[in-house]
């Protein structure tokens, strides 16, 4: 059987600098997250960070990646445009799936491969009631119509985002506001899968549900069989790649 190719893209900067953050994910985010990934007999998780060589993502792991999941916070800015160009092609021309978590809606690769600036409202942690929305969905195969959160980042709308192909969560917060929480896109010949929960001070990837949902996305995100033949080369420069994306 071959295996889902995942690579989880981790600015790892937060278990550095805050030592609850650290506490509560030893090892890091991307170590929880991989971790259950690699419980999954069909999934093959690794991991990567922003302070790695060439910022974690070489051409060669890009080009051996089928899905890319995405955390990042404070350095959204330090993320260079040629590798945001290169993840953008893997996406639109090659299949390969995208799937930006929580704060990853400002991130410059769903900017760039979606069409937005993601700006959205937030405030403090709350609890946050997830609704199954569209409970047939792949992505929602096996959650039930709703659970809870007991504490998450508030991200309320109005979520400037184009609108989406498939809203498959939406969420409730404790103070009133409410959200577009899980939301799917198709660029090109691959798909993207937003999900809101996973601040760095929160919980939420040690929960159940949470976990099968992206587990459920890396399956649905994955590159379609019958898609185009994988290309040996990802040494496309920024100018070629926006030259066939922006016309």
């Amino acid at each position: 059987m071959n295996k889902i190719r995942v690579t989880f893209w981790h600015e790892f900067r937060h278990e550095k600098r805050n030592e609850y953050v650290s506490k509560l994910y030893p090892g890091g985010i991307h170590s929880v997250v991989c971790g259950f990934l690699n419980e999954e007999p069909d999934i093959e998780a690794t991991f990567v960070a922003l302070d790695d060589p060439e910022q974690g993502l070489t051409d060669e792991l890009l080009e051996n990646t089928d899905v890319l999941i995405w955390w990042g916070h404070l350095a959204h800015e330090e993320v260079k445009d040629e590798l945001v160009e290169k993840i953008a092609y893997r996406v639109m021309a090659k299949g390969m799936g995208f799937i930006p978590l929580h704060s990853g809606h400002k991130s410059k690769p769903f900017q760039r491969i979606v069409g937005s600036t993601g700006n959205l409202s937030w405030g403090d942690n709350q609890r946050e009631i997830i609704w199954n929305v569209s409970p047939g969905h792949p992505i929602a195969a096996g959650i039930p119509e709703h659970f809870l959160i007991e504490s998450e980042e508030m991200y309320g709308e109005p979520f400037y985002i184009p609108q989406p192909d498939e809203l498959v969560f939406s969420s409730w917060y404790e103070n009133g506001n409410i959200f577009r929480s899980g939301l799917c896109y198709k660029r090109g010949v691959g798909k993207v899968f937003y999900f809101q929960p996973g601040h760095e001070t929160c919980k939420s990837f040690y929960d159940p549900n949470v976990r099968r949902i992206i587990v459920n996305a890396v399956r649905w995100a994955k590159p379609n069989d019958f898609g185009f033949p994988q290309s040996n080369d990802c040494t496309h420069t920024t100018t070629k790649i926006k030259d066939e994306f922006d016309k």
